[in-house]
């Protein structure tokens, strides 16, 4: 009487493999939630490097050293707000300031309205009208030294405006020789240069105000002029707040296009300086002050940030 017994079937390096590999994968997968866990911040570290390398770090050395009496060749020591107190004093820091002021007071206005007006008539499907648009864009990427040259040669004693003048009997008008000339000759070159820039930000906001809006109010009986202000400024007032934020911004901050007009004294007696040229002038060179300088800088800043805070909550009082 034979007995049969069971066949136990011999594990194989093959069925080793497929029974250790459930254990190795739940061992894996927490380095594989680590590696997803800083896969994206190895994507990031080039720009955040270069964030922490040039803008970061340079904005907290200013703030340091605006609270010494640094120099270009000296790293100075700590003088607490002695250059803040310093600036009350300082005449030409307060003609700075209203030079700067002046400036967005003037070209914001001009930059939030003329480029819009300009939008709304490229925006017409004539004939020929993108040739317009090319020509309204072009100062925008022309170097802003090169067109600053074109209106010191235009704005001269002997240029092309004050040659058409004399030929009509007019005497030559002093743009670069007077004081507020000059300042207003650089503001309509920071207009003139910005009119293209603005006008596609408008352009592309008017595409999205739906058009059976203006054919109602036409067929109400609604002008031009009304259409204007009862539909397109409120459909685009977004829009404007941008750009009345971005102009603010710039026109306070302008250097080259009165460096280029006015020359590095800024005008005659200095009377023409912006801030941001009185801190260039101040924080340069083998003697500059560059504490003094950083103190002017977070000035600067700091009213920057309370015009665009200005703007922001303007825009948020409208809409509520």
């Amino acid at each position: 009487m034979s007995t049969s017994t069971p066949a136990v079937a011999a594990k194989g390096p093959a069925d080793r493999v497929t029974a250790a590999a459930p254990g190795r994968r739940a061992a894996g997968r927490p380095a594989g939630r680590t590696h997803r866990a800083f896969s994206p911040w190895l994507f990031l570290a080039p720009g955040l490097l270069i964030t922490l390398a040039f803008t970061l770090y340079p904005f907290l050395a200013t703030v340091w050293k605006s609270f010494t009496d640094a120099r270009t060749l000296t790293p100075g020591s700590f003088v607490g707000f002695d250059n803040f107190t310093a600036l009350l004093d300082d005449d030409q820091f307060w003609v700075a300031l209203r030079n700067s002021a002046l400036y967005v007071i003037v070209v914001v206005p001009c930059l939030v309205l003329l480029p819009l007006l300009l939008a709304l008539l490229v925006q017409r499907h004539i004939p020929g009208i993108a040739f317009f648009r090319s020509a309204y864009y072009t100062p925008v990427v022309a170097s802003v030294v090169v067109v600053a040259l074109m209106w010191v040669w235009m704005l001269d004693d002997r240029g092309f405006v004050n040659g058409v003048l004399h030929m009509v009997g007019v005497d030559p008008v002093p743009f670069l020789s007077d004081q507020w000339l000059l300042l207003f000759s650089s503001m309509a070159l920071t207009v003139w240069k910005g009119l293209g820039y603005y006008m596609i930000i408008y352009l592309a906001a008017l595409a999205n105000v739906p058009r059976e809006l203006h054919e109602a109010a036409e067929v109400d009986g609604a002008g031009p002029v009304r259409r204007f202000v009862s539909i397109t400024m409120p459909s685009v007032r977004s829009t404007m707040v941008l750009v009345g934020a971005l102009s603010a911004v710039s026109a306070f901050k302008v250097f080259s296009e009165v460096f280029m007009i006015a020359g590095p004294t800024g005008g005659p007696g200095g009377a023409d300086t912006t801030l941001v040229m009185l801190i260039q002038r101040t924080g340069t060179g083998l003697q500059g002050r560059t504490g003094y300088a950083s103190a002017m800088s977070i000035v600067l800043f700091l009213l920057t940030l309370a015009l665009m805070l200005l703007v922001l909550r303007a825009d948020r009082r409208d809409k509520d």
